[in-house]
C-alpha cells in the first residue's frame, strides 16, 4: 500500500508499523489533501441557503409573511428531527453510504420546491415539501467536524491532537460563520438579479454537485482504528447526557441570536427606508465574527474553554443590549461589530467542547445534534421575530438577540459550575488527551 497518498488514511489496523510510524507524523492536511477544504466549504452552502431561500420564495409568490415564516420553520423542524438520526446512521455505516443518497434526495426536493410553490399547490403541500427538505438536509458542516475529529483522534500523534483539535474547531466555526453570511447574501443577490426561485435552484445544483463530491471524497472512508477506545461505539443515549445537552442548549441560543439579528436588522433597515442594506450590515458582523473565530487558536491554553464561553457570551450579551437601543445605521454598525467579537469565539468553544465530550464512536451524532439545534433556532426565531416586528414593535424584535445572549451566558455559567464539580473519571475515554483544555 502506498502510504503517501491521501486515500491511505484507512491504514489497515493490523499494520502497527505503518499505522504508528509514518501516518502519525503526517499533518492533518497531508491526510485530507488540499482539495478537501474547498469541497467541504461549498458543500455547506445549500444548508445555509435553504432556510432563507424557502422563506423568500414563499413570501414572493404568496405575499404571506406568515406562511413564509411557517415554511422556514418547517425546514428547521425537519433538520432537528432528522439530524440525530442521520448522525447515528453515519456513526454506524460511515459517511459515504449515508450522505450520497441523502444529498441526492435533498437536491431533488430543492429542485421540485419552486414548482410546488409557483404551481399554486395547497399550503399543506408547501409545508410538507419544506419539511422534507429539512429531513434530507445533509449537514456537511457537522459531518466535516466529525470526519476531521476522527482523523485527528486516530491518525495524529497524541501530543498533537489537542492543539490540532482547537485549530480545526476554530476553522470550522469560521467556515460556518462565512457560510451563514454568504448563504443569505447569495439568496438576496440571486433573487434580486434573476428571480425568487433562483436561490433554491442554485442550492439544488450545489447539493447535487458538491455534497456528492464531499460524500465521495477519500476522507469519508476514515474510521476509528480497531483496538482504540473510539472504536467501541457508545449507545445512542450517551449522546443525551447533561454535559452534551448543555452544549446543545447553548448552540440553540446562538441560533436564536442569528435568526433574531438577521430578521430584526431587516425590519430596522426597512423602517429606515433602505431594506437592501440589511444584508451588508449582517455580513459585516459575520466577517468580524469569522476573523475572531480563527483568532481563538492564539489564546493561551490556560484560558480554559469554560471561561472563554462566559467571557465571550458576556461580550455578546452587552453588545446585543446596545444594539437594542440603536436608532441609526452608524450605531447599529458599531454594535454589530462588537457582537461579532462575541459570537464567533462562542461557536468555536461550543463545538470544541462537543468534540471533547462526544461519547466513543458518536462524534457525528453529537455534531449533527448541535448543528440541528443551531438551524432550528435560527428558523423558528426568524419566524417569531418577523411576527413580533410586524404585530408588536421593532424595539421588541431588536431585543431578541439580547435574550439569546443571556441564554448562552447563563448556560455558560451553569457549565462552569458543573465542570468544577465533575470528577476526572467522568471524562469520556475518547477525549482524555484534550480534556485538560476545558477544565
Amino acid at each position: 500500500m502506498d502510504t503517501t497518498r491521501t486515500a491511505t488514511i484507512d491504514v489497515p489496523p493490523h499494520d502497527t508499523r505503518t499505522r504508528d510510524a509514518r501516518p502519525r507524523r503526517r499533518t492533518l492536511i497531508q491526510h485530507t489533501g488540499w482539495a478537501y477544504w474547498p469541497i467541504a466549504f461549498i458543500a455547506r452552502l445549500p444548508f445555509a441557503m435553504m432556510t432563507v431561500g424557502v422563506l423568500m420564495l414563499v413570501v414572493a409568490e404568496t405575499r404571506s409573511v406568515g406562511l413564509g415564516g411557517l415554511t422556514s420553520a418547517a425546514v428547521g423542524v425537519g433538520v432537528v428531527v432528522a439530524g440525530p438520526v442521520i448522525g447515528d446512521l453515519v456513526d454506524r455505516h460511515g459517511q459515504r453510504r449515508v450522505l450520497v443518497p441523502v444529498g441526492l434526495a435533498n437536491g431533488i426536493l430543492l429542485a421540485l420546491f419552486p414548482l410546488i410553490v409557483m404551481g399554486g399547490m395547497p399550503e399543506g403541500a408547501v409545508l410538507g415539501a419544506a419539511l422534507a427538505i429539512g429531513l434530507t438536509a445533509p449537514q456537511a458542516a457537522a459531518m466535516s467536524r466529525s470526519r476531521l475529529l476522527t482523523i485527528i483522534g486516530s491518525r495524529l500523534d497524541p501530543e498533537r491532537r489537542g492543539v490540532t483539535t482547537t485549530r480545526i474547531m476554530s476553522y470550522e466555526s469560521a467556515a460556518d460563520e462565512t457560510a451563514f453570511v454568504i448563504g443569505p447574501f447569495l439568496v438576496g443577490i440571486l433573487a434580486a438579479v434573476i428571480a425568487p426561485w433562483a436561490p433554491i435552484a442554485i442550492a439544488a445544483v450545489l447539493s447535487f454537485g458538491f455534497v456528492t463530491a464531499f460524500a465521495l471524497h477519500p476522507t469519508a472512508r476514515v474510521r476509528p482504528i480497531v483496538g482504540d477506545a473510539a472504536a467501541e461505539r457508545a449507545p445512542i443515549r450517551a449522546v443525551f447526557s447533561t454535559r452534551i445537552l448543555i452544549l446543545v442548549g447553548a448552540t440553540f441560543g446562538v441560533g436564536m441570536f442569528f435568526g433574531g439579528t438577521l430578521t430584526s436588522l431587516t425590519a430596522f433597515a426597512q423602517a429606515q427606508g433602505d431594506e437592501a442594506r440589511a444584508g451588508l450590515l449582517y455580513g459585516l458582523m459575520g466577517i468580524g465574527s469569522a476573523v475572531l473565530a480563527l483568532g481563538v487558536v492564539l489564546l493561551p491554553a490556560r484560558f480554559a474553554a469554560r471561561w472563554r464561553w462566559i467571557l465571550f457570551s458576556l461580550v455578546l450579551t452587552l453588545a446585543a443590549v446596545g444594539y437594542t437601543s440603536a436608532h441609526d445605521f452608524s450605531s447599529v454598525m458599531v454594535w454589530l461589530l462588537v457582537m461579532g467579537l462575541g459570537v464567533g469565539p462562542n461557536l468555536v468553544t461550543l463545538f470544541s467542547l462537543a468534540g471533547e465530550r462526544a461519547p466513543a464512536g458518536r462524534a457525528a451524532t453529537t455534531m449533527t445534534l448541535l448543528g440541528s439545534a443551531l438551524t432550528l433556532a435560527q428558523a423558528l426565531t426568524s419566524a417569531v421575530v418577523g411576527w413580533v416586528a410586524e404585530e408588536v414593535s421593532l424595539a421588541a424584535a431588536m431585543a431578541v438577540p439580547a435574550l439569546a445572549g443571556v441564554i448562552v451566558l447563563c448556560l455558560g455559567i451553569l457549565n462552569a459550575a458543573a465542570s468544577r464539580r465533575a470528577p476526572a473519571a467522568s471524562v469520556p475515554p475518547t477525549s482524555r488527551e484534550t480534556a485538560q483544555m476545558s477544565r
